[in-house]
Order: structure tokens, then C-alpha cells, then sequence
């Protein structure tokens, strides 16, 4: 046997990597505790950059954050709901809504729920344009929203974008029948504001800067509505 090889029944052969294995222990004990420290600061990072609109001490933050609840995208999801349910709700009405005296107090009352006092002054000022629309002419519309996104959010404001269309539709003299206009498209920027906890409409405008509904309505077919629904009024009842 020669001097370089080793004597698999030597006792003493094993020995440098018994000696060896304490300090590979010492230096995986130590990663593992810079691991554990990362977490921990991840952990509380994104505790405090949660949006500070959040309800809670802080153990329940942790505990929402540990849960995977994420109180943004909750808020978020808020936000768009509302967004899109006042765009539906402002843009349908038609003669089944008039009561005796002509008004739409149904109407009213859905949109009025979505949307801030401050708004609500505006809109009532407006509203009646579009009920003696409705009826003198029959005037009926329908829409639907099929995009909404948020593109601001803080504790008590936030924007949101949606997009969509509407569809006018007319009585054809005694017949049931209606006949209905070509779709117009809309994208709009909707402001809200946070009310008492409650997300709630302050503001809406086209993102072209133009109206967002015709200010006269149009006769089914004559294709006079612009492609984004953008003719002119600034009220969103009309």
C-alpha cells in the first residue's frame, strides 16, 4: 500500500470530516437565521405599506397579512362595483319609470344611492331634461358596462375607468314594439370618495374630455352618436 492511499479500516480516516461536520452545521444554523430575519422584515414591510385606509391594529394587520387577505385589492374591488353600478344605474330609464306626474322617482332613487350630496344637488338640477325626454319622445335606454378598472385609490378617494355602452330605443307610435338605436360607446372617469365608510360617486366625466350621452337623443338607425358615446352633456342622466 502506498503512502497516498488510505486504509479503509483505519479509524483514524474518517476524521477530518467528523471534525469538519460541526462547522457546516454552525454556518447552515447561521443562513437559516438570516432567512428567517428576511421574513420577518418582508413581513413587517408589507404590513406598513398597506394602504392606511385599512381598519385594525396592528396584530390584526398581521394576522390579514399572514391570511393572504389583501385589503387593497378588497378596497379596490369596492371602488369598481360602485363605479360600474352608478354608470348602469344613470344610464337606464325609459316610460315604464314615469309616474303620474311625469317624473321617474325610481330612477332617482337608485342613482341617488351611489352618489354623494354634493353630486346629488348637480343631478337633481338635471335630472328632469331627461324625464320630460322620456315623456314627450318615449324614450328608453339600456347599458351595460364591460370593462372597469381603478386607476388612483386612497384612503378616502379614488378613480376608477369604465367602459361601455348604451342603447336608445323609441315607441313606434301604438305599436309595443320599440325601435332601438345603434349602441353607443362610453369610457368615463368616475370620481369617488369615501363617506362614512361608504364608497360613494362625487364626480364622472368622458376621458376625451366631451360628454358622455348625447345631448339631444337620436332617432333609432340615424348612426349620429359618436363611437365613445362622447356628444356633448355633461350630466349622464340625459
Amino acid at each position: 500500500m502506498t503512502s497516498d492511499e488510505t486504509d479503509p479500516h483505519d479509524p483514524a480516516a474518517g476524521t477530518t470530516s467528523r471534525v469538519a461536520a460541526p462547522g457546516f452545521r454552525l454556518a447552515l444554523a447561521a443562513v437559516l437565521v438570516v432567512l428567517l430575519v428576511a421574513g420577518v422584515v418582508v413581513v413587517g414591510y408589507v404590513v406598513a405599506t398597506r394602504s392606511s385606509s385599512a381598519d385594525g391594529n396592528l396584530a390584526e394587520r398581521v394576522s390579514n397579512v399572514a391570511q393572504g387577505r389583501n385589503e387593497i385589492q378588497e378596497e379596490r374591488e369596492q371602488v369598481m362595483e360602485v363605479a360600474s353600478q352608478f354608470m348602469l344605474r344613470v344610464n337606464t330609464y325609459g316610460p315604464d319609470l314615469l309616474d303620474e306626474d311625469g317624473r321617474m322617482p325610481e330612477y332617482r332613487e337608485l342613482v341617488s344611492e351611489l352618489i354623494t350630496a354634493k353630486f346629488r344637488t348637480e343631478f337633481e338640477e338635471s335630472v328632469g331634461t331627461a324625464e320630460q325626454t322620456v315623456a314627450q319622445a318615449g324614450l328608453g335606454r339600456t347599458s351595460e358596462v364591460y370593462a372597469v378598472g381603478v386607476s388612483t385609490l386612497d384612503a378616502d378617494s379614488a378613480t376608477a375607468l369604465v367602459a361601455g355602452q348604451f342603447t336608445n330605443s323609441f315607441a313606434q307610435g301604438d305599436d309595443a314594439e320599440r325601435a332601438e338605436g345603434t349602441p353607443s360607446q362610453y369610457r368615463v372617469r368616475v370620481e369617488l370618495v369615501r363617506v362614512e365608510g361608504e364608497w360613494q360617486v362625487d364626480d364622472f366625466a368622458p376621458v376625451t374630455g366631451q360628454g358622455v350621452l348625447p345631448a339631444e337623443p337620436t332617432e333609432p338607425g340615424d348612426g349620429s352618436g359618436s363611437s365613445d358615446g362622447s356628444d356633448g352633456s355633461d350630466g349622464g342622466e340625459q
